[in-house]
């Protein structure tokens, strides 16, 4: 089986690469869990050395690893370089609380002594997509590493080249053999190596499918798993926002990594009375947009990361104009080499339309009209996932009654939602089960190990 390398501007294939054989998977196993014996007994201070090590790797060589990022998926390569810096952040920001993080808790119970303390768990296998190449894989590997759990990096098969250069980023920061592996597999191995019992968790960020296969998997071997899926994050607009901040801001919160992102604002919910200027000003916003190469540091808008994704959207957007949705702007596949679509704006999605129920997973947004804070609430909360969400007012009351009753897994406040290493991250309902990211995120795959001295 042959995993290729194809820029999504283009259509041409950068290079290929052969899958691991059975034996190759056998031997990065029994590696693994090799080397995590002997890892978890480390120190923090070797830890924290090497993590800190690893983000000075990334920004000195960011230019590069970006540009890797760019040519395999699309990413606009301003976009690309912030998103090497952001991983270097998190390998900071690990390396400097991990210990803390950690740090046993002392309980006064009847005991002479009680405490809870925190345990390294074995190897954590990472499934993970294509869309944040590195983002999505740094942010489960330092607090993994860090806790004295190694990793096995299963990564979308489009983006070999950027899962290869991760494992060169540990290997080079003196992380001992082992300890972070890139296997180049397809979705096939993925249940082989669940059921290993080397293997002791799985994190998952994908789609919704993917979840329920690996949840499976994961639950039929009793073993602990996160998973980060899809969303169809809401952007409520209420009369007392700023609406032209909040209309620039929805421009740049739905085409962020050209609309490929499940924390992206997908659907706008807008009170009638501010419904009309932020509708013109959201469209403008739209239609400015730089369409181009992604490795031109002008472009704002490149390719989707594949031929398909380009089309299965579009498909949606057919669907949604046939029930009854208004396009506003864009709404077609671009007239030139690679996978671009449009930036587009559809108004009045009917029920049970795509627009209204599904996840559109590109530079598509979707405009709905409300007349109270209660229907804007209900329609935020409608669709099956529960990611994040954006809202957007000045009134207190309003802010605490959305922040208590929109169901997500974040709610941001007159900004759009991000991940911070600082901030757990992670959804609800179907958009899955588990937090990365701060204290939350390094406790995810610990033992949590209660001390009782008599």
């Amino acid at each position: 089986m042959a995993i290729a390398s194809v820029n999504p501007a283009d259509g041409k294939t950068l290079r290929t690469f052969e899958a691991a054989t059975s034996a190759a998977i056998e031997s990065a196993l029994d590696r693994a869990h090799r080397t995590y014996l002997v890892w978890r007994t480390k120190p923090f201070a070797e830890r924290t050395a090497k993590m800190q090590r690893a983000a000075a790797i990334l920004d000195e060589d960011k230019r590069r690893f970006a540009e890797t990022m760019t040519l395999e998926m699309g990413k606009p390569i301003g976009a690309a370089l912030a998103e090497v810096e952001k991983c270097a952040w998190v390998c900071r920001f690990y390396a400097e609380q991990a210990e803390a993080f950690l740090a046993p808790e002392t309980v006064a119970t009847d005991a002479g002594e009680s405490y809870v303390r925190y345990d390294p768990i074995g190897p954590v296998l990472a499934v993970m997509p294509w869309n944040f190449p590195f983002w999505q894989v740094f942010r489960f590997a330092a607090p993994a590493l860090m806790a004295g759990n190694v990793g096995i990096l299963k990564h979308a098969s489009n983006v070999p080249q950027s899962a290869l250069a991760i494992e060169e980023v540990f290997a080079r920061a003196g992380f001992p053999e082992g300890s972070f592996q890139t296997l180049l597999v397809g979705t096939e191995a993925v249940q082989r190596m669940i059921d290993d019992p080397r293997v002791a968790a799985v994190t998952l960020t994908g789609s919704e499918g993917a979840g329920i296969a690996v949840g499976r998997a994961a639950g039929a071997q009793i073993k602990k798993a996160v998973l980060e899926l899809g969303g169809s994050d809401p952007f409520v607009v209420m009369p007392s926002a700023d609406v032209a901040k909040a209309a620039a801001t929805a421009v740049k919160a739905r085409t962020i990594n050209n609309g490929q992102s499940c924390i992206a604002a997908k659907r706008f919910i807008v009170h009638e009375a501010v419904y009309d200027e932020f509708a013109r000003r959201f469209v403008d916003g739209m239609e400015a947009l730089a369409i181009g190469d992604p490795i031109d540091p002008a472009t704002e808008i490149g390719p989707l990361a594949t031929a398909s994704i380009r089309d299965e959207l579009a498909l949606q957007v057919e669907q949604s104009v046939a029930r009854g949705a208004r396009v506003l702007t864009g709404g077609t596949k671009l007239d030139r080499p690679g996978n671009y679509y449009a930036p587009t704006v559809l108004a009045d999605p009917a029920p049970g339309s795509p627009a209204w129920d599904d996840e559109l997973f590109g530079p598509v947004a979707t405009l709905f009209r409300v007349a109270s804070l209660d229907e804007a609430i209900a329609i935020a909360n409608h669709p099956v996932f529960g990611l994040g969400a954006s809202f957007w007012s000045n009134d207190a009351a309003e802010i605490d009654r959305a922040t208590r009753e929109i169901e997500a897994g974040s709610v941001f406040v007159n900004g759009m939602v991000k991940s911070d290493p600082r901030l757990p991250f992670g959804g609800i309902k179907r958009s899955g089960f588990g937090r990365e990211l701060a204290a939350h995120g390094i406790r995810e795959f610990v033992n949590v190990k209660t001390v009782w001295i008599a």
